[in-house]
């Protein structure tokens, strides 16, 4: 039975450490909601809101290993342009975020979710 605990992990099914995490959750008893943030997208207003949740800066949550992230890198650009950049391409965010009662945190290394639940 699921625990009455809501969790939202915005996943990526093709990242391992995203499948980790949900492994790591589904085993504690939690049925937390998956949201696949490359088909649903981003809006500047949320990614802001789960950085700050995260003590995140945009450029901290930022993937640097995909050809998108390559114009973002230099330190001048600002988080929002990094923000505007996530939102037009949504696989600029690093994965998974996981959102609980108890916080919000970039779910990397996969164990880092046990912080918050």
């Amino acid at each position: 039975m699921a625990k009455k605990f809501p969790i939202t992990v915005y996943h990526n099914p093709k990242c391992g450490t995203s499948r980790g995490v949900l492994e790591i959750l589904e085993a504690a008893g939690h049925k937390p909601e998956v949201i696949e943030y490359l088909k649903a997208g981003w809006t500047k207003k949320q990614l802001k809101e789960l950085f700050a949740a995260a003590s995140l800066s945009a450029r901290q949550a930022m993937r640097t290993n995909v050809p998108e992230a390559e114009a973002l890198l230099d330190e001048k650009v600002s988080d929002a342009k990094i923000i505007d950049a996530m939102v037009e391409h949504p696989i600029l965010v690093n994965r998974p975020i996981v959102v609980t009662p108890k916080g919000v945190r970039l779910a990397r290394p996969k164990e880092t979710v046990n912080e918050i639940l």
